[in-house]
């Protein structure tokens, strides 16, 4: 439309020297050809022969637009539109818009009102005037000067003079992954190189020297758009066109042995279509997989969607959450934050401050999700942000901008003042041994919220026997740790705040060997008060209490009830055989033969802690398994 307005004749440009008009033609010509560059030299030629020469002006002004250089695109929109406010109509849409992209709120409030105020105007730039002038209100709503949080760079040792971008951390802080795009020389000229690179934080206030995550995970080709778990064990990223891809970029899979990261596994169908998919972002649990994707059944170009991995492991059909979250505008860099509900994402269909904005929202307890809040100036500016993501202090904001156009796209990191501070979440750091030799073992783990009935996160220590999970406090919570040839370890606790990733919350867990007269206490068997009728929150410890009697098959158990001392003797002693009666015939019915389960009351007497204090009673009531003949381990 801009090029059809201004004719290349000279009839009714404005402009009556020659040369000013030359150079005007092959600037356009230029910009008609995507020779950007040669484009610019022309123009400015032009407008420089004759500073009045409004189309000049005006193509300029388009020409930065397209290129993201708002400043400039409002230097010469406002010389355009001095000399013919009213020629050309949406220059004074597009002088708005510019200004607005630059944080001059006012003045492109009035021009994009100016704009509406004119017959030759059309219903698409209207519906966009609008929305823009709605934009600039909401920015002038803030009291105060905007945009005085001022990024800092993460150093010398990630930042290079190539781009550096899509920024995640591990959930105790101790490494930086990023993606890196290195420039080389190939046959056909410049060329891009897309790999990972990881940093590992000092303990000395600042991030060690990058390197290349290697192969077999980075390749020939370009890899990106990362999220690393929690535990930094395990990794979700973006490739594009491979040969295994189902569209033009799929998700993929990466785990972490100790020494290298396996080769990206695709995540296949349902997730992944023949349509594009990136910008992963897995949650603390590993069971919520956000994404971002233009398929069919979104709200707008391109959507946040979600899939759920189910107990086989496998993840279910994506989920699009709807308008609630996504616009008809496009939403990118879901970041899903430690504590398994706070969603960080940008887009540009809500009020902003100019381009794409962050924003947030809380998954509730049905599954709905609250309506989103700009982060606000200490976050958004004028500019477009996105890949965002908070540390899991939540004191600390990650993401990738253009600060200086020679350095490139680099990492920074911003303070987030305490109004916009995620809620903060608690850390627990454990080590499994062989309780005889206190030899390292890997293992299997599961963090049941007892509270609400649902698994937190199941999964396995590393070689050495580790484990870090970062989880929401001030709940009550169930830990089963197993590894074959061993017994089971049980606890409940209710986890406080204040364990930080620095001074996680520690435990060191023994486990005892299969082996006769070796027992294991079931502390997540619950049950009514003065009741042995099951509670649900027992069943996912007993399902491992299965699990573990079909593992070892000729195993022979005791399985012995025990009570606090409130009450009597004689109630106390039924009370302790009714209860271990009741796990006797759950396993029974699940399919255990009943000559390998015998039963026994102790009520209360073989207390394991005093019968004084609340503590102390709730150690005494419990479930204990005893191994009365040694079995084999399948």
């Amino acid at each position: 439309m801009l090029l059809n307005q201004c004719s290349v004749t000279g009839q009714n440009l404005h402009t009556r020297s020659g040369r000013a008009l030359k150079y005007y033609d092959l600037g356009r010509r230029d910009y008609e050809l995507l020779y950007t560059d040669r484009a610019e030299t022309n123009l400015k030629i032009a407008v420089a022969e004759d500073g009045q020469f409004y189309e000049a002006h005006i193509l300029l002004g388009q020409l930065y637009s397209d290129q993201g250089d708002w400043e400039k695109a409002v230097t010469h929109y406002r010389k355009a539109v001095s000399v013919d406010s009213l020629y050309f109509t949406p220059a004074l849409f597009n002088l708005g818009k510019a200004e607005l992209r630059t944080g001059r709120y006012q003045e492109a409030k009035s021009h994009l009102e100016a704009y509406l105020q004119q017959s030759r105007t059309t219903p698409k730039l209207r519906a966009e005037a609008e929305r823009l002038i709605s934009n600039s209100i909401f920015a002038l709503s803030f009291p105060g000067a905007l945009f005085q949080t001022e990024p800092l760079s993460v150093g010398d040792s990630v930042n290079t003079e190539f781009d550096e971008y899509w920024p995640s951390v591990t959930g105790d802080r101790s490494e930086l992954f990023f993606t890196r795009e290195v420039r080389r020389a190939s046959a056909y000229g410049r060329d891009r190189q897309e790999d990972f690179y990881i940093s590992r934080w000092t303990g000395e206030d600042y991030w060690g020297l990058a390197r290349n995550a290697g192969a077999p995970l980075n390749t020939a080709g370009n890899e990106g758009a990362q999220s690393i778990a929690s535990d930094g064990r395990s990794m979700y990223f973006t490739a594009c066109d491979r040969n295994d891809g189902l569209g033009r970029c799929d998700l993929y899979y990466t785990a972490f042995d100790g020494v290298r990261w396996s080769p990206g596994t695709n995540l296949g169908q349902p997730v992944n279509s023949t349509y594009w998919e990136s910008q992963p972002s897995i949650s603390p649990n590993g069971r919520m997989l956000f994404f971002v994707s233009n398929r069919p059944g979104g709200m707008g170009g391109m959507d946040i969607w979600y899939t759920i991995q189910g107990t086989d492991g496998k993840w279910g059909k994506p989920v699009n959450p709807g308008k609630t979250i996504n616009t008809a505008g496009d939403e990118f860099s879901p970041f899903i934050y430690f504590n398994s509900r706070t969603l960080y994402f940008s887009s540009d269909g809500r009020e902003s401050f100019g381009g794409h904005d962050i924003y947030h929202t809380k998954l509730n307890a049905d599954s709905s999700w609250t309506d989103p809040k700009n982060l606000g100036p200490a976050v958004n500016t004028p500019a477009d942000e996105t890949g965002l993501i908070i540390e899991s202090s939540g004191k600390r904001a990650f993401f990738s901008s253009v600060r200086e156009k020679s350095k490139g796209k680099d990492i920074y990191y911003i303070n987030l003042p305490e109004s916009i501070q995620p809620e903060p979440v608690s850390y627990l750091k454990g080590s499994v041994i062989d309780r005889t030799n206190g030899k390292p073992l890997k293992a299997r783990f599961e963090l049941t919220d007892l509270t609400n009935r649902n698994t937190v996160i199941a999964s396995a220590t590393d070689n050495k026997g580790g484990f870090f999970v970062c989880l929401p406090s001030g709940f009550r919570y169930g830990l089963n740790v197993t590894a074959d040839g061993y017994m089971i370890y049980s606890e409940n606790f209710n986890f406080e705040e204040g364990y930080t990733s620095a001074e996680p919350y520690r435990k060191t867990i023994g486990l005892n060997k299969v082996r006769k007269g070796e027992f294991m206490r079931m502390y997540n068997v619950f049950y009514n008060t003065d009741s042995w009728e099951l509670l649900e929150e027992s069943m996912p410890e007993l399902e491992k209490l299965l699990e573990f009697l079909f593992i070892n098959p000729t195993v022979v158990v005791e399985i012995g009830g025990h009570t606090d001392a409130d009450g009597t003797d004689e109630h106390n002693q039924l009370l302790s055989e009714s209860r271990a009666n009741s796990v006797k015939e759950f396993l029974v019915k699940r399919g255990v033969k009943a000559d390998r389960l015998f039963v026994h009351g102790y009520g209360e007497g073989s207390p394991v802690a005093d019968n004084d204090t609340p503590a102390g009673k709730k150690l005494n009531r419990r479930t204990e398994i005893t191994i009365l003949s040694e079995g084999t381990t399948k």
